[in-house]
């Protein structure tokens, strides 16, 4: 088979491209705060055009950033191709906060930012580099394309521009970047004709090891078939309705917090459970708080949470595109007591994770991978607009050092989950340095409040603390 020239997306890849609609953006990303350092220049601001290099020299780990999107002929599956035009300025930008630069004005900017969708005509990602920020840092907003990275692909991609060595300075590529030409239309007809024609035998490949490794496979199928029909039982089932869950548009606000990370694992060491769970636990005792202050009762509320899960294996690391699975779980808005709060989420993730609910949608993955990924759109489609969950909290590990640019060292750095149809908010969280940093994505009209959201977390986590 010939893929010199390009690779096909994943069928998962290919859902978040195809999950797209005039108010969906299916971008995340981050924002990066950062000491200049070295990168400062006098009066201050930062050197742009080191930045550029920086970026340049990024660029020759991470060759994907330079890839745009095309289609196979007749079955229009997309495929990644180099762009023949690339301009590195167009996605690597400069801009500045008025005064007085302070976190508020960054958080507007980085809204207006996350509410423009990314062209599929160039590779689809951004960098915007921000000056003006009180005490004289600068921060850095990532937007990229879901289809391109997940949450742990994007730490990886970290490692491209950025590192734990204070003193390393990138340097930029001897050699000049050439594009590859395009396979066009012939060159991908073949190659899908040719995939199409091997896979008889890749799949009598894999039934010989299913076969050498029986009770194994028996048990994994069992337990992916199991766990698939819980999925789409759940998916059939709607979740409660809730000032969460209406018609969003294409404008975002965007708020975040930090919790320090010991803090966070003295309260699992004290409250039992993980610390996910002492997360999902703070998330459903603020969701009770608000939905509380408008008028909702909580009593029967079945509000569910959907809690993606990493299937990345380590021979996978430093690999970009998506390799999640779905969990979806029941936050106990309806409980009162803080202690049993915790405790109720610590027993539902582990019913969750024994359900076999992550094994069943990576079945479903396999197989629309193999066959048409038309299976797993529809199902994530079915999912979404039925409201098989209330909102998304997805939470990646990110390296417990500080890591720099350059010199310049990343002080904080607050996470983005784009938000799905019917969903007016979604939670990431990241952990960095000894911290622990929450971002919230939400839409414009529906949630006007946010903040007020943000500080039910915090006095959440605070009452978890005080126990």
């Amino acid at each position: 088979m010939a893929y010199e020239h390009y690779d096909r997306l994943t069928a998962l890849d290919t859902v978040f491209l195809d999950l797209e609609s005039p108010g969906v953006h299916m971008h995340v990303g981050s924002v990066g705060i950062f000491d200049p350092g070295p990168l400062g220049v006098e009066g201050g601001g930062i050197d742009f055009e080191r930045v550029l290099e920086i970026a340049e020299s990024g660029l020759q780990r991470a060759p994907r950033f330079r890839q745009k999107l095309d289609r196979m002929p007749v079955t229009g599956h997309p495929v990644w191709v180099d762009d023949e035009h690339f301009n590195l300025t167009y996605h690597v930008r400069h801009t500045a906060l008025p005064a007085p630069g302070d976190e508020r004005r960054l958080k507007r900017l980085v809204g207006r930012i996350m509410s423009q969708k990314l062209d599929r005509q160039k590779p689809m990602w951004e960098l915007w580099f921000v000056e003006g920020l009180e005490e004289d840092r600068f921060a850095v907003v990532s937007k990229v394309h879901h289809c391109l990275i997940d949450g742990i692909s994007g730490v990886d991609l970290l490692a491209a521009f950025m590192g734990p060595d204070p003193e390393y300075r990138a340097r930029r590529p001897e050699h000049r970047w050439i594009p590859r030409p395009a396979p066009g239309s012939l060159g991908l007809l073949r190659d899908e004709v040719l995939r199409r024609a091997s896979l008889p035998a890749r799949a009598l490949g894999a039934a010989a090891e299913a076969l050498r490794h029986r009770e194994r496979t028996v048990e994994a199928a069992s337990r992916a078939a199991s766990g698939f029909a819980e999925s789409v039982a759940t998916s059939l089932t709607p979740a409660s309705e809730t000032p969460f869950n209406v018609p969003i548009g294409p404008h975002r606000r965007f708020d975040w917090t930090r919790f320090d990370f010991d803090v966070v694992r003295e309260v699992k060491e004290k409250l039992g459970g993980t610390v996910n769970d002492v997360v999902l636990a703070c998330v459903a005792g603020a969701v009770r708080r608000y939905l509380g202050g408008h008028g909702l009762d909580l009593a029967e509320i079945d509000f569910r949470s959907f809690v993606p899960v990493s299937t990345r294996v380590a021979s996978e690391r430093g690999k970009l595109g998506n390799r999640v699975s779905m969990i979806v779980a029941r936050l106990p808005v309806d409980e009162p007591d803080p202690r049993r709060r915790i405790q109720r989420v610590s027993e539902e993730m582990q019913h969750a994770k024994r359900s076999g609910q992550a094994s069943g949608t990576e079945a479903l993955e396999a197989v629309s991978d193999w066959t048409a990924t038309g299976l797993l759109v529809t199902f994530s489609r079915l999912a979404s607009t039925r409201r098989a969950y209330n909102l998304v909290v997805t939470n990646v590990p990110g390296p417990p050092i500080p890591i720099y640019m350059d010199g310049a060292k990343l002080l904080h750095s607050y996470p983005l989950v784009p938000l799905f149809t019917n969903q007016a908010l979604g939670i990431a969280l990241f952990s960095y340095d000894g911290g622990l940093y929450w971002g919230f994505n939400a839409d414009w009209d529906a949630l006007p409040d946010l903040h007020d959201f943000v500080g039910a977390v915090e006095r959440e986590f605070e009452t978890l603390r005080k126990l």
